[in-house]
């Protein structure tokens, strides 16, 4: 697998990426993992999520499933979806609706960056 390189940040991700808006929504949790697991054994190291994917679950399955592989993996998550399905009247903008979405983020995908 072609990895490139970020920016000048010095991290370098897989040309393919890994969506994985169906975890939790389509795929269970053991499903998920086959195809994780199988990304990571052809060299896909790019994975793309969101807080609104399976409503949480795509990303905490992510979390639950890489455990010490996480280092090999670069993740891209979006938020605000979440407050968007459940029609709350959170301001997207606010820095302390941004900062609620990260930490939670986080928490699921189990790591600290």
């Amino acid at each position: 697998m072609e990895h490139r390189p970020l920016g000048n940040s010095g991290i370098k991700a897989s040309l393919v990426g890994l969506g994985c808006n169906n975890f939790g929504m389509r795929i269970d949790l053991e499903a998920s993992r086959a195809v994780i697991n199988a990304a990571l054994d052809a060299g896909i190291t790019f994975f793309d999520t969101a807080d609104m994917y399976g409503n949480l679950q795509s990303e905490d399955f992510i979390g639950q499933t890489l455990g010490p592989r996480r280092k090999e993996v670069v993740l891209a998550t979006k938020f605000g979806g979440i407050a968007w399905m459940q029609k709350s009247k959170e301001s997207w903008a606010d820095r302390a609706y941004i900062v609620k979405c990260l930490e939670g983020s986080l928490q699921r995908l189990r790591t600290d960056y």
